[in-house]
């Protein structure tokens, strides 16, 4: 399979499960995704985004020597939703490395507490920040009040995310 044609081809779910199936473990393939994802041209971006995270999904170990540079999509202003979206969604299935734990926790607080950001991205921010926040007391009474002063203005899936908390 020619990843960049596929990616180009069609944008669904289908070709989005197509092209997981494709990589699956294979650090090589998953690669070549990669590169198409940071080449930083909007619509191949925003269409790798997606099996990215699907395959981060099943085989969390790809995505080590590349979280680096994933983290720090999130902090730019000019890539699409999606990207956000999926780097944020991937971090749910990955154990976060203690040296970068303080940075996402930081950027996953940025990103719930930012009412212009898409409700799929504060949701799945919200998950990391509690996932990396354990038992830490501190950290969850913040996130406590943040996602309590958000509650009103988000949808089912923040507030069944943010249950936990209360």
């Amino acid at each position: 399979m020619d990843i960049r044609a596929a990616l180009q081809a069609e944008h669904s779910k289908r070709n989005t499960t197509a092209i997981a199936e494709y990589i699956g473990g294979d650090a090589k393939r998953f690669a070549e995704l990669m590169k198409i994802f940071f080449e930083g041209e909007y619509r191949p971006t925003q269409r790798a985004a997606w099996p990215m995270s699907v395959c981060i999904e099943k085989h969390p170990e790809l995505i080590t020597s590349y979280l680096n540079k994933l983290v720090d999509q999130l902090t730019r202003n000019d890539v699409h939703d999606a990207v956000k979206r999926n780097v944020v969604r991937l971090l749910q299935y990955i154990e976060i490395p203690k040296r970068l734990s303080g940075k996402i926790y930081s950027i996953c607080v940025d990103l719930i507490d930012d009412i212009s950001e898409p409700v799929a991205v504060r949701a799945f921010a919200l998950t990391v920040a509690i996932k990396i926040a354990g038992n830490e007391p501190s950290l969850l009474d913040e996130l406590r009040l943040i996602a309590k002063a958000h509650l009103s203005l988000t949808s089912a899936a923040f507030h069944k995310r943010a249950r936990v908390l209360f």
